[in-house]
């Protein structure tokens, strides 16, 4: 029940301010008040949700400074990773990814969900690749903390078309050993997705909402 409800959130059918029931909930999922309860609750330790004294429940809305903080967090994580990419084993994942971001235009992904997912393998294949499991650990939980908004950043094909050919271009860098300018290029790619979630408006959100669920208001 709770990553139905989390993906629900991600996919803005359950759009930030709307608010509900725990019955009216429960009685769409079909579940009972007690499994559901539990997983509202554990989104509310997670900041997806509030709840207030006869208010219900309520999406939250979209912290963009926090985002903000979210993203210079990664920008920090990844160039450490950067720096930590010497050895030979380290290489072949670096291999891996060149497998993914060095195709031909018309063999580029276009979708922008499947997109913003190939997008954080990308990322995380960086930090992967520097062999530090904390490290990684924390970049997943940064990951999943900007994934509501990160898919929203595909919208506009040119976003698409720069993805790629930065993309290409740090792994040049880094298979060359130019780690200082690979991590020159990381800084201003991650710099200007953040700048573009800057750029999402209410309108831009609403247009990605899939959805109105019944239960909400």
């Amino acid at each position: 029940m709770y990553l139905q409800l989390k993906q629900d959130i991600f996919d803005f059918r359950l759009f930030p301010g709307d608010r509900f029931s725990e019955t009216g909930i429960a009685q769409h999922y079909g579940v009972s008040r007690t499994p559901m309860r539990d997983a509202l609750f554990r989104l509310l330790r997670e900041g997806y949700l509030e709840v207030g004294f006869r208010r219900g429940w309520k999406v939250s809305n979209i912290d963009f400074e926090r985002l903000d903080q979210l993203y210079d967090l990664r920008i920090v994580l990844e160039l450490a990773a950067i720096e930590r990419v010497t050895s030979g084993s380290n290489h072949r994942a670096i291999d891996a990814l060149k497998a993914i971001w060095r195709v031909p235009r018309d063999a580029r992904e276009t979708d922008p969900a499947r997109m913003f997912r190939l997008d954080e393998g990308f990322h995380r294949g960086l930090v992967e690749a520097a062999g530090n499991t904390e490290m990684l650990r924390v970049h997943n939980e940064v990951t999943e903390r900007i994934r509501i908004v990160r898919r929203l950043d595909f919208l506009k094909p040119h976003r698409t078309e720069a993805t790629y050919d930065e993309h290409a271009t740090m792994l040049t860098l880094i298979e060359r050993g130019k780690l200082a300018e690979a991590g020159i290029m990381l800084r201003a790619h991650v710099t200007q997705s953040k700048l573009e979630v800057r750029k999402i408006t209410v309108s831009m959100l609403a247009q990605a909402r899939d959805s109105k669920l019944p239960f909400v208001s």
